[in-house]
């Protein structure tokens, strides 16, 4: 392992080895990702892995749309022989009362004046959409055919062959045990396997970014929380979008190779990173999806799983440098849409780090909104 590097990348994860890819496209050099287990290991291997521009917030609309425009050309621009499993089929979101359907038809306006192709249906063009949909209660959806599915270990792997292509190096198996600081910045990143002199370090490590932002002295307010997942047997395919439902709190979409994965919120789910799967997920997946989807229970489960939301008590990320630590940057706290927005988070923080005005602006994002109670708040979370 090299003795010093430009920039320290710390999580090798989508938001890592796409950090790593757009500073190389930058131009920097001395670049090391350090991994503590294999790519894609910790959150993004564990996610739902769905894209999408459905947001209520303009800068999240745009982190979207930017991110998606990235994926549409990511096999492009890094060819490798891996399949990304890019499925644009779009998402429908179902609204059950007044109240959401209002706010969906204001995320459709937002939406349209960015460039975004969404539409509001009503229960019977949903149906049209999504043939074996149980429209009973509902009272409109909104939909985007650019909204799709990706493998997240096939993109992360893309990145990082990217990276590696560009110069940047990643260790996987080597765990950062701690940091030294010296003058207020960070000189040292201590790992398992060594020391690395550095004048910049990233936390991107998902679950586990409070423990690593504590090494540099920062004090981050995250915390990690278990999110479970189920995927069935393969079918013939019978419906193209993600269907999400805020009401029941769901998401589900059939896969490239037929089979369905799913998942909810709960907002009573384990904190911390356990990531032990249970049975009561199953049962409540179950009385969650099927009165909406009801084809779906003649179907077999053949696996589930759990990972780690990295929350902030807004839901929104945590994004560029800390006030107190100068060169030590932060790109944390997704809250389970990391996979989703890293590519155009991975850039827009490069281009700050070398003096570029961003293609997203993302300082409203920044560590110090929490002090000053500025919380920014998302209204279509699932």
């Amino acid at each position: 392992m090299k003795a010093k590097a430009n920039i320290v990348i710390i999580g090798g994860g989508i938001v890592g080895t796409s950090l790593a890819y757009h500073l190389a496209c930058l131009g920097i050099k001395d670049i090391v990702v350090l991994e503590k287990d294999y790519l894609a290991a910790g959150s993004t291997g564990r996610c739902g892995a769905g894209v999408r521009q459905q947001w209520g917030l303009k800068m999240n609309c745009i982190l979207a749309k930017e991110s998606i425009a990235e994926f549409e050309k990511l096999s492009e621009m890094i060819p490798t022989d891996y399949d990304l499993e890019f499925k644009q089929k779009g998402y429908m979101m179902l609204a059950y009362d007044r109240n959401m359907a209002n706010q969906y038809k204001k995320n459709v306006q937002l939406q349209r004046t960015l460039g975004i192709e969404v539409d509001y249906l009503s229960p019977l063009e949903a149906k049209a959409i999504v043939p074996h949909l149980n429209t009973e209660g509902m009272v409109g959806a909104t939909f985007c055919g650019k909204d799709g599915h990706l493998n997240p270990f096939t993109t992360t792997l893309t990145y990082a062959i990217g990276a590696k292509r560009l110069g940047a190096e990643i260790y996987k198996g080597t765990e950062v045990l701690d940091m030294k600081l010296e003058k207020g910045k960070v000189s040292k990143v201590i790992t398992n396997k060594g020391e690395i002199d550095t004048g910049l370090v990233i936390n991107a490590a998902g679950p586990f970014s409070k423990n690593i932002a504590k090494m540099a002295g920062v004090d981050i307010p995250v915390y990690s929380e278990r999110h479970q997942i189920l995927v069935t047997q393969p079918i013939k395919q019978i419906q193209d979008p993600m269907v999400i439902s805020l009401k029941h709190g769901f998401y589900c979409q059939q896969t490239p190779h037929g089979s369905f994965i799913m998942g909810f919120g709960d907002p009573n789910e384990l904190k911390g990173t356990d990531t032990t799967s249970t049975w009561n997920f199953l049962e409540e997946m179950a009385e969650k999806v099927l009165p909406v989807l009801p084809p779906l229970k003649n179907l077999k489960v053949v696996r589930q799983w759990a990972g780690s939301y990295n929350m902030t008590p807004d839901a929104q990320p945590i994004l560029g440098n800390s006030e107190d630590v100068e060169n030590f940057y932060m790109a944390v706290g997704f809250s389970g849409h990391g996979f989703m927005i890293a590519p155009a988070v991975a850039k827009a923080i490069s281009e700050t780090i070398v003096g570029k005005k961003p293609t997203v602006d993302i300082s409203m994002l920044r560590l110090k909104r929490f002090e000053a109670g500025n919380l920014i708040k998302e209204p279509s979370v699932v």
